[in-house]
């Protein structure tokens, strides 16, 4: 039996929650579904400009559990970009920093 995921917490929901590419229609394009903390890894990782181990304490997680969120995330990035798929921003386990639980 698996092991129920544990709650990330994250600063602030996006005000933006979908990407898609110009000029081709929703109806003919692939989602790729990014979670609110594979978001949260980014921005930390890349607009914020920490270590692993940094924003692991940031999302109140173990750093091993940051990078396999850091890397889905790229995963999913890469094929949104690369192969011309929507980016729907949603869902997953995370709280909001001083605010509202979601699925925790």
């Amino acid at each position: 039996m698996a092991r129920r995921p544990c709650c990330k917490q994250i600063e602030a929901l996006p005000e933006v929650r979908y990407f898609k590419p110009r000029a081709v229609p929703l109806a003919e394009l692939e989602e790729v579904i990014l979670t609110m903390e594979e978001l949260e890894a980014l921005r930390l990782a890349h607009l914020e400009g920490l270590h692993q181990k940094e924003g692991a304490e940031c999302m109140a997680v173990s750093r091993a559990t940051f990078g396999r969120v850091l890397e889905a995330a790229h995963r999913k990035v890469a094929k949104a970009l690369v192969e011309g798929c929507a980016l729907r921003i949603e869902g997953g386990s995370y709280s909001i920093k001083g605010g509202e639980t979601e699925t925790c």
